[in-house]
Parts: C-alpha cells; structure tokens; sequence
C-alpha cells in the first residue's frame, strides 16, 4: 500500500472578528494550498470540508462553499466534526485508489455565532438542556477539578501552560493576536476572570474566526509535488461514553486508545522517546497535561514536570496550540499544519530543532469525548 503524504498546506490568520466573509476565507486557504505546491484547480480529484449546521446557522452548511472550496464539478463531501476528523475522511479516499489529490479544509467564524450556546445543544435534551446548568464551559471545571485533585496537581502548574502556549503564540504570526502575549505571568493567569472554578479565563482556548486547508497525494504522486512530502504513517480514532458521570474525567481513556491505534500503526513502542514535537488540541490548558499523560508523553500525573518549552525536552505546541486560537471546525486541522511546518522546518519562529516525528490530535465533545491521532513524519 502507498503511503499518503501532506503536499500543501494554508492557514487564515485567526482574527476575533474579522474584517471579511467566510468565503473569501475558504477561496484564500484553499489556493494558499495548491499555490503552495504549485498546483491547480484541476488537478483536485476530491474535496473534503469540515463545517458545522449549528454553527453555521443552516442544514446543509457545505452547500454554498462548493465553488469557493475548489470542489465545483469534482467529488465532495462534509465531516461535522472537527477538521482533523475531516483529513481522515481524506486518507480514506487517497488510500482507496480513486483519488490523487485531496483538499481538506475546514473553519468557521465564531464572530458570527454564539459559540458556546450552539454546543448545549450536545447536551442531552431532556434534563441537561432546558436547565443549562451542565454546558461545555462548567464540564471543563468539573474534568480541570477531577485532575487536580486525582494527582495533587496545583492550579499553578496548570497556570503555566498558558503561560507557556501564549507566550508560543506571540511568535507565531498566524495566530490569534488577543492570544499572543509572551509577558504573560501565572498570576495574570490566575486572576482572569473565573470561568467555571476552577477554569479560568486565560486558560481557555478562545474561539475565533479562521480556516485552513491542506492537500493529500499517494506516495508516487506526492513524490512528483514536493520533495518535502510529510507522511501520514499513523492515525488512531476513539470515543467514549457521552455521560460524563460515567467517565473518569481526570484521565483520556479516548485519547489513550486513539494513541495506541496511532502508535501501533507507526510501529512506535516508546512515544516519549520516539516523537520530537506533539500538537495537541487543548480546549483548555489542563487538557494538554491529561492529553500527553494519555498519549505516554509523560507520566500519569506529572505530565506538569516535563519540559514541554520550543527548547524543551519534549516541545508541546509550539505554535501556541488551540490557545493561540480556536476555530471551530478547524482547530484540530491547524494542529496537523502545524506539526508539518515543524517536520519540513517551515515553523519560522518557533521552530523544534531536528523535527522528524510528530503528532497531531484533533478532539470534539464534552470534555474531549471524542479524540483523533496522526503521527506525522518527515523526509523521504
């Protein structure tokens, strides 16, 4: 079977409110990719985007980005989830032989929606819902307050990978700029406003408008496009259960799963050890210590003690992860562009020196219900 390669890439700067519509967002990202392999419209076999009803205030959200997209007389289709689970969509079709060239993107503008009244609509519709009491704002504060006291990890601690990601993110031009800030202090961080205790606001991942898109070749015709192809060589896929009084919302169990699918794949014993860089999707700042727990980065309850800075033992989101901004739609799809730049050494500014595996995760649900790896690796 042919490996399947990341050839180009795009990504909007992220913007709280941007000044221009979606779709001359979508047209921008999804040329900035094929111009970034110095290709053309008509050399797309299929067109995979991630959009979402609710946020886009219609059924069939995908139905007027068909042209825009680059998917006019050409196969397409629609994942509602996050973009991430759209690339695996893509993988599928290249890996099925019927297609050369796959475009993926996804996004959405926040500014135009309200984000976070859209996603009590996961909530169940009987008790949950009418009540609001249980929303994706407090399960944050109820899975942030089962870590802490799990592993008698302070709120410091956590404080510091906002510190950290905003810090990333000031160096990263593409990201949010209400997010980059590299003067940043754990103090700062623990006197913004309380969000669901004890989440606070600068600990959050805010959502905001962008798109981004990237392009999928076998390997003969990746090898044509670029000779800086980044193989996809691993992906793992998970969910658990909805209820979040049945799960245990100090670890990842969908995480840890999707990582051993992603790891098996790659033929990777010790991640630690094997992965150089890691872009996780962290809706929250505590998320991304449960997240590299899960994924063996480091141990269960002191994933705080590793040194995750660009310069660090084990850099985690060097860009500034999903706190350097939030698209809904196309977060977990940045994580993949991201930790590509890093492999083909395109991260211009907070670049990981000597990058040659990674990975890549992309989530949706309450508390991460719903987790997806990609183990990304470089040269040829």
């Amino acid at each position: 079977m042919e490996r399947v390669g990341i050839v180009g890439y795009y990504q909007v700067k992220l913007y709280s409110n941007a000044n221009y519509g979606r779709y001359e967002m979508i047209f921008e990202a999804v040329r900035g990719a094929l111009d970034s392999a110095e290709l053309k419209k008509k050399d797309i076999t299929t067109v995979v985007s991630c959009t979402n009803d609710y946020y886009d205030g219609r059924t069939i959200s995908n139905a007027f980005t068909v042209e825009v997209g680059g998917a006019y007389l050409e196969d397409e289709s629609k994942v509602e989830m996050d973009g991430a689970h759209a690339v695996l969509y893509g993988l599928m079709r290249i890996l099925s032989g019927n297609h050369k060239l796959a475009v993926i993107w996804g996004g959405s503008m926040a500014s135009c929606f309200p984000y976070h009244s859209a996603r009590l609509y996961e909530t169940d519709p009987t008790w949950e819902r009418p009540v609001a009491y249980v929303n994706d704002i407090t399960a944050s504060g109820f899975q942030m307050r089962a870590y802490m006291e799990k592993y008698n990890v302070d709120i410091e601690e956590i404080a510091k990978i906002s510190v950290k990601n905003r810090k990333n993110a000031s160096k990263n031009p593409l990201a949010l700029e209400e997010a980059q800030n590299a003067n940043l202090s754990v103090n700062d961080i623990l006197n913004s406003e309380i969000y669901a205790d004890p989440v606070r606001e600068l600990m959050v991942a805010q959502p905001c408008d962008g798109v981004a898109a990237l392009l999928l070749a076998p390997e003969k015709q990746a090898l044509k496009i670029t000779d800086k192809p980044v193989w996809i060589t691993g992906v793992g896929y998970n969910q658990e259960t909805y209820y979040l009084g049945d799960r245990d919302l100090s670890i990842s169990n969908s995480m840890e799963l999707a990582g051993k699918m992603a790891f098996d794949a790659a033929g990777i014993k010790e991640p630690k050890n094997e992965i150089n860089i890691a872009e996780l999707f962290e809706a929250y700042a505590h998320e991304e210590l449960i997240f590299s727990e899960a994924l063996g980065l480091a141990e269960k309850g002191k994933g705080s003690e590793l040194n995750s800075e660009i310069d660090g033992d084990l850099p985690i989101n060097p860009s500034g992860g999903a706190q350097g901004g939030n698209p809904p739609c196309a977060t977990g799809l940045i994580r993949i562009i991201e930790a590509a730049k890093q492999l083909r050494g395109e991260a211009n500014g907070y670049q990981v020196k000597g990058a040659k595996k990674a990975v890549a995760s992309g989530q949706i649900g309450m508390c991460a219900q719903n987790n997806i790896v990609y183990v990304l690796e470089g040269g040829d």
